[in-house]
């Protein structure tokens, strides 16, 4: 692989595990708010990034490069709300798909077809990512009142994501 290739994939890892750092500390934030729904739904993303992290990390091992794990910033904790995080999130994931086509450009760029074939799974992720933190943003705005947070609290994932 080229040196640009490594170099994009170690990025794109090390950003999977920032991701999976801001998940973690989002659910330790709903936790703290009272909102076990979220609070389980964003320990489940971290999970999530955690392992695209691992899988980038992997990818590099297996072709013959020792990966350039971190370091991760620590994610802020405090927040107005669950719409700032909401809005936080939308962009956040919407940045990462940037990252993830430019990622694949280089790949094109320096022909490495494994590579190729090896993000297309995350470029579909990227997909469900951006669908389900537009849903986040339009639930959020649409909970004007306590019961329908306490709602949204208790059918997060399956409202988003269409599971339990």
């Amino acid at each position: 692989m080229s040196p640009d290739l490594i170099a994009a994939l170690n990025k794109q890892a090390n950003r999977e595990l920032s991701t999976s750092n801001l998940f973690r500390t989002l659910a330790y934030w709903a936790d703290a708010e009272h909102l076990g729904g979220f609070a389980k739904f964003f320990a489940t993303q971290a999970e999530e990034e955690e392992d695209h992290a691992k899988k980038f990390y992997q990818y590099l091992t297996d072709r013959g490069t020792v990966p350039s794990v971190g370091p991760v910033e620590a994610a802020k904790t405090s927040y107005e709300g669950l719409l700032e995080i909401a809005n936080l999130l939308y962009a956040h994931e919407r940045e990462n798909t940037k990252c993830i086509h430019a990622l694949y450009e280089v790949a094109l760029s320096t022909k490495d077809y494994a590579t190729q074939v090896f993000l297309h799974a995350f470029i579909t992720e990227q997909v469900e990512e951006e669908s389900w933190t537009d849903k986040l943003l339009t639930k959020v705005k649409q909970t004007a009142c306590g019961g329908a947070l306490f709602s949204l609290d208790r059918h997060i994932s399956k409202e988003l994501l269409g599971s339990d």
